[in-house]
This record gives structure tokens, sequence and C-alpha cells, in this order.
């Protein structure tokens, strides 16, 4: 089996430390692995199936001298702006999870099971991977769309705080305990107000139209990766504390006339869903039992009644795993399957 030069910056992570484990889980056939990481983790080292290796500092220099044939960013949107077109100019294929070329025309932003062939038209060497909300979003909507015709989409999204990085894991955890042992003195190193106990009804900076970006990325990636430019979308994003797992109450006005049952007929044969859904014995997907799982969970699916043809639903999926690093890790299989890395 070919092999491939594989790095993964922001290795050291949260991100990027579960890319490693999807990445071994999959059995990824990576010949060299480059774990990349800021100058604060250059130096240090990580273990990957059994091996140990050293922390490269993310630098012009050691890029072109890695020569990586594959390249999975978790470093933020600043780093990736400057340093995916030098992996890129150096010959590897940049796949990269923050939300710096999402929006970009050359870029394609692609969810394996919805859009695939738009991985393959990548004249800057980059692929963006998709805002975590979006993803199990367009998993769930994309069959039904192809089915259905979608004519407007409504997303209420209660997010966890690992979406918000190590900072945002750490206030609710602190938050938990300062409410245990029944103090309120202590420090919030993300969030603007405490989350735990909470509900956040912003994710990201306010915007001038109102939303904040969290809400407008959901819109902006909807149009993009369905290629649906005219469809009706809106949001509202809310931080929640849980820890993992991000779930979405999504309600949908078809073009077609449609059934709750003929959903679920079409969600059950699509492709990375799963359907819990029976709710009178208290059946349904919750972040609980999502987490670490690849797959988006579907369930509460019912009429809307205030349209000719609409449906709500309830969508659960593992932010970090298929929110992040597992459809990364996808969309690099994708291009090995057509031996497509450079």
């Amino acid at each position: 089996m070919k092999t491939y030069r594989v790095a993964v910056v922001g290795a050291t992570g949260m991100v990027g430390r579960k890319m490693l484990q999807v990445l071994a889980e999959r059995k990824f056939p990576v010949g060299e692995l480059l774990p990349f990481a800021s100058a604060k983790s250059a130096g240090k080292e990580i273990e990957w199936c059994g091996k140990k290796y050293t922390v490269i500092e993310t630098t012009e220099e050691n890029i072109k001298a890695a020569k990586a044939e594959i390249v999975i960013m978790s470093a933020g949107g600043a780093a990736s702006g400057k340093f995916s077109p030098v992996f890129a100019t150096a010959g590897g294929i940049v796949i990269d999870n923050s939300a710096f070329w999402r929006m970009d025309k050359d870029v394609p932003l692609v969810v394996p099971e919805v859009n695939p062939e738009d991985a393959f038209n990548h004249p800057k060497g980059i692929i963006a991977n998709p805002n975590c909300s979006t993803i199990q979003a367009m998993v769930a909507l994309k069959p039904l769309n192809d089915a259905f015709g979608i004519k407007r989409v409504i997303y209420t999204t209660f997010q966890a705080v690992s979406g918000a990085g190590v900072k945002g894991y750490d206030d609710l955890d602190n938050g938990m305990k300062a409410y245990a042992e029944g103090r309120s003195d202590y420090e919030l190193k993300k969030f603007p107000r405490p989350i735990a106990g909470n509900c956040l009804p912003e994710i990201d900076i306010l915007l001038d139209n109102g939303y904040y970006k969290e809400e407008q990325k959901m819109i902006d990636e909807t149009h993009k990766i369905l290629h649906a430019p005219d469809m009706k979308v809106t949001a509202t994003c809310v931080r929640v504390p849980v820890f993992y797992g991000h779930s979405e109450s999504v309600n949908i006005e078809f073009e077609k006339p449609t059934t709750p049952e003929a959903v679920r007929e079409v969600l059950a044969k699509a492709p990375g869903i799963v359907v819990v859904d029976d709710p009178a014995n208290h059946v349904y997907p919750t972040a609980l039992e999502c987490a670490d799982k690849d797959e988006v969970f579907v369930g509460r699916i019912r009429r809307d009644f205030t349209v000719d043809s609409g449906i709500n639903m309830w969508i659960v999926a593992d932010n970090i795993r298929k929110g992040a690093a597992t459809n990364a890790v996808q969309i690099a299989q994708l291009l090995i399957e057509r031996d497509c890395a450079r």
C-alpha cells in the first residue's frame, strides 16, 4: 500500500490530538508523521501508534524541509492564513480546520458525505473543513434536499464548550467545581459570562447585522456546501454547559410534500446518519451518548404544522470528532482513494 508523509499542524491541541487518534483508528497510510505546533510546544515528544515523535515548530523553513504530501491544519485562522499556502507551495494538499479559507471562492468547503466531488477542485492546494455545527447539519440536510427540495431552514444550536477550545472547556470545568464548593470566585478564561449552569446566546464576535459570527457561518456555509445560494437560512447559536457534543433543533420547510415517515426513510439510507427516534420511550439522540462517535444522530422527527410541508428534527454529533477531526481525515481519505495527494 502506498504511504504518505502526513503533517498534523496543531498536533498538541485538543483537536490536533483527536486528529491523530482518528488517523490511527482509520489506519490511514501514514509513511511518516510530521507533528507541527507553535514554538511553545516545539521540541516536546508525543506518542502515536507506539512510536515517539518530536514536535516541529511551525516555521516556513521547517515546512519546506518537511515535504509533507497531506497536511491537516488545526492551528487557528491566523496561523492557517500564514502557513497553509507555504505547505501548498511546498507540495502538500492542505485540509484546514479554521474559518480562514472557508468562503474563499477558490477553496472547496467539503463534507465527504455531502459534496465529495468538490474536494478534487482545489486551485490553491487548500481544502476547507466546515464549521463544526454546519458539518452535522449538512450530513442530514443533503439527502433531504435531494429528495424534497429545501425552501427554508431555521437552525437553533446548543453547542458544547469544547468547541471553544481548552479555555472554554476549563471555564465549564472550573465553574462546576466552584458551584459544588459554593464558590463564585473562579476566573473566566474564555467566555464573557459564566457558562456553568447557564446558556450563552453568543458565539464568536457580534456582526453589524445583529448576528454573531457563528450564526453567519452556518448561513454562508450552508449556501456554499449545498450549492444553494438562494436557500433561505437563519440561525441562533447558543453555548451550553456540555463538554462534548453539539445538539441542533432544525426546522425545515420543503418544496415538495413530505411526511415524518418519508423523512425517516430517507435519513435511514443516508451515509453517516443514525436515526434514533422513539420519543414515546424516551429514545432520541443526546450529547452524552454521541460523544467520541463519528456518526450524526437524528431524532424527534415530526411535522411543523405552521407550513404546508415542514419538518422539525433534532441533530446531535460529537463536535470534536465529526465536527472537526473525523471530517478532516475523511477528506484526506477521499484524496488518497484517487491518489490525488501531490
